[in-house]
């Protein structure tokens, strides 16, 4: 079992333009590749913040969303926020708010042996570094530059990360690192 940040970000380290937008990655599909599927069917738990809650709401599940859909995770899905959000009726979702570590717990019970995926975004991904919880950095490299956006990584970590895997899945660099659990 390990938890994972898996997600897209541009070459210059955001993962969602000025205005929270995601168009400069959905030019290139929406994600329904193999390298997903894979990954996914290995996920037993979600977390994700909650500027990414409702930009799958407002983009994904909402009648007049650019692409309506019903909620699109079968795992658990805990939804950190110090704001009330609506729910999505029949979807696992879990508002909570706080530290991550007793959450944290929560999900690896619920994984029952499958990994954690930290969706977004990127302070979020960071608390669960901070205490140590994350594994895991999986990074489909873009070739946009954004100029500035929703920061990959809003962290300062400049040792424990091990290069694990490097490979081309069509426009993208996939880079896989290890972290050192502290």
């Amino acid at each position: 079992m390990r938890t994972q940040y898996y997600t897209a970000t541009s070459i210059d380290g955001f993962i969602a333009d000025r205005d929270n937008s995601l168009d400069w990655l959905l030019q290139f599909g929406d994600g329904d590749d193999d390298v997903y599927k894979k990954f996914i069917a290995e996920v037993g738990a979600i977390a994700m913040g909650s500027t990414t809650y409702e930009w799958i709401v407002n983009h994904h599940i909402n009648a007049d969303a650019d692409h309506p859909r019903p909620w699109m995770y079968s795992q658990p899905s805990w939804v950190f926020s110090s704001r009330e959000l609506p729910a999505i009726a029949d979807a696992d979702v879990r508002f909570v708010r706080g530290d991550v570590r007793p959450v944290h717990a929560a999900m690896t019970e619920a994984a029952a042996g499958k990994n954690i995926w930290v969706v977004g975004g990127g302070d979020l991904a960071g608390q669960f570094h901070d205490h140590g919880l994350l594994d895991e950095l999986i990074l489909g490299v873009a070739p946009v530059s954004l100029g500035g956006g929703a920061p990959l990584l809003p962290r300062t970590i400049t040792k424990g990360m091990r290069l694990t895997e490097v490979r081309q899945e069509g426009p993208f660099a996939l880079l896989s690192y290890r972290l050192e659990r502290g």
